[in-house]
């Protein structure tokens, strides 16, 4: 637990505040799939794939249906990169924050979407993922992903074999990491299917109350800094 909650340079990249924002990122790409027309948020090789075999076989219109949340997914990217490159540094907010806030307010609206509004749902839900993957890529140092499991499993298990090669208990250290955010993932893939016929369209509500907690996380520690700052100031030799 203690590894959870210690200080780090950047609270984004605390495990603490990685696991909610797991949490959401797989529930994200439950609700996509299990509620809205079984369409990957986060995973878009299975979407590419889709896509292909109904363009190949003459089904465009279901094509498109795939199509449309890649789209989303690649400018969720690019927008993220511009607000990071716009907002590098602020006295009062990060930009981690400000993207954040700007997904939970996506994904509030999502859950408002009917379902004869899914494929505007989707690209929404596909936008608001790629710009979590983008803005948080690190645990604890460590290059990861928290909206899907494939690379974290490929390092986690490069990881792994490290491990047991050199028995370094920093190498083990990292292995935990990777296996551990997998582990939140699959909870959280798994709480999508439990509220997924409680809440229907509104499940997506869940995956905001993760971000918000995410948020509020990382504006704690932000507070907390400032009210240090304030008490012991820098002084000058």
């Amino acid at each position: 637990m203690k590894k959870l909650i210690r200080r780090h340079a950047q609270m984004s990249e605390a495990p603490i505040t990685i696991v909610f924002l797991t949490l959401s990122g797989a529930m994200q790409d439950s609700y996509s799939y299990l509620i809205r027309g079984k369409v990957f948020a986060n995973a878009q090789t299975g979407n590419i794939v889709l896509m292909s075999q109904n363009f190949f076989t003459g089904n465009f219109t279901k094509g498109l249906h795939y199509l449309i949340p890649i789209l989303a997914f690649a400018m969720g990217i690019f927008a993220a990169e511009r607000i990071g490159s716009s907002y590098p540094g602020s006295r009062h907010v990060h930009w981690r924050q400000i993207v954040v806030l700007i997904e939970i307010g996506l994904l509030f609206a999502v859950g408002l979407l009917p379902h004869p509004f899914d494929v505007s749902a989707n690209a929404l839900t596909s936008f608001a993922c790629a710009m979590q993957v983008q803005a948080f890529r690190k645990i604890s140092g460590y290059g990861f992903a928290s909206t899907m499991c494939i690379g974290n499993l490929r390092s986690g298990m490069d990881a792994l074999s490290v491990y047991c090669r050199t028995r370094e208990p920093a190498v083990l250290d990292k292995t935990l990491h990777y296996f551990g955010v997998i582990a939140v993932f699959a909870v959280g893939a798994g709480l999508g299917a439990v509220f997924a016929p409680i809440m229907g369209i509104r499940m997506i509500w869940v995956s905001c109350g993760f971000l918000l907690i995410s948020f509020l996380l990382m504006l704690l520690r932000d507070l907390e800094e400032e009210e240090h700052t304030k008490a012991y100031p820098k002084t000058s030799r």
